[in-house]
């Protein structure tokens, strides 16, 4: 079996936007208005029809058996109005998730959007995680580290301020993907930048705190590659020597694991020949962020498990250790 572990739900019916645009609407007269959930009238047909031309038939063709799938990340638009805002939004979003996991529960199992608002503590968030783990099925979630959308306007992960959530995520057992919205920011690009970006500042975050050392069985997976993480290994080696702190494998990998969203073949040998395979989980991003054919090699920049095929910095057995088994692991709910 091979599990991609980062999904997001791109496709959905325009139903979703129109809700969207109407809590838009009423922002833009009363910033202070309080969202009612309401319904969005999408059929199970309108579901299937969205996938079924997309991510299954990707599924199909690349090879792939299951999907660990999320709300649409650049959408979760946590700097969008206020709390209620955000919790209808969510709820929402994490509905036709569900639908989609009991429409194909052989395809998709569900990661749940968190209804986060900047300057709201994110305890705030645990009804919601709790109703996806609970009652939903749901295997993990996507925590947002700046829900400003680029202007870091809260705490970073390491403050007590998210301690309430992060002992809840433990209690469940349910591991959070680093995943920001997008951004709001002209100085960053949603995708080339901000995710990026956002991806090596939580890892610095977890570095420079007790967030690792006070919640041991805590899960984090770090996507998009890591960011700038792998790359710049021998960087964050050296700055946890110097803060005399334990060497950085005895710190993080105990507790921190990194996708495969990375679409180019020296990207992905770079990866697995830092970071160790206990430690990779595969990942397309699917259906995301880079859609286009590769004119250097005629296939699909995030068909990336011809990559890991490919790569001579993994064994077989770990190449199995990537694509299924590291999954099972960290994603400890999920029945497979």
């Amino acid at each position: 079996m091979i599990i991609d572990c980062h999904g997001h739900y791109t496709t959905a019916p325009d139903e979703l936007e129109t809700y969207r645009d109407r809590q838009k609407t009423d922002l833009e007269l009363n910033p202070m208005h309080q969202s009612v959930k309401g319904k969005l009238g999408i059929s199970d047909d309108q579901i299937r029809g969205s996938l079924e031309g997309a991510q299954l038939k990707m599924q199909a063709e690349r090879g792939t058996d299951l999907t660990i799938f999320s709300p649409r990340a650049s959408w979760m638009g946590h700097h969008i109005g206020n709390a209620s805002t955000s919790s209808t939004w969510t709820e929402h979003c994490n509905d036709l998730i569900y639908r989609i996991t009991q429409l194909y529960p052989d395809n998709f199992v569900g990661v749940a959007q968190l209804p986060q608002t900047p300057g709201v503590a994110p305890d705030n968030c645990i009804a919601e995680l709790e109703r996806c783990v609970n009652e939903l099925g749901f295997v993990g979630c996507n925590l947002n580290p700046d829900p400003s959308g680029g202007y870091w306007t809260d705490p970073p992960l390491g403050d007590r301020y998210w301690y309430p959530f992060f002992e809840r995520m433990c209690d469940l057992d349910v591991p959070a993907m680093i995943h920001v919205s997008a951004a709001c920011n002209p100085c960053f690009h949603t995708t080339g930048s901000h995710y990026l970006g956002a991806d090596t500042t939580a890892f610095m975050q977890m570095l420079t705190s007790d967030l690792l050392r006070d919640f041991p069985t805590i899960k984090f997976i770090v996507p998009h590659g890591g960011g700038a993480v792998p790359y710049h290994w021998g960087r964050f080696r050296g700055l946890v020597q110097a803060m005399d702190k334990p060497p950085l494998e005895e710190l993080v990998l105990s507790n921190v694991y990194f996708d495969t969203c990375v679409y180019h073949q020296p990207g992905i040998d770079l990866l697995l020949d830092v970071i160790p395979a206990a430690n990779v989980l595969f990942a397309s991003e699917l259906l995301g962020a880079v859609r286009g054919v590769d004119p250097n090699t005629g296939h699909n920049f995030d068909d990336t498990r011809r990559y890991i095929d490919a790569s001579s910095q993994a064994t077989e057995a770990e190449k199995h250790m990537i694509f299924s088994e590291n999954a099972k692991r960290v994603y400890s709910r999920m029945q497979t």
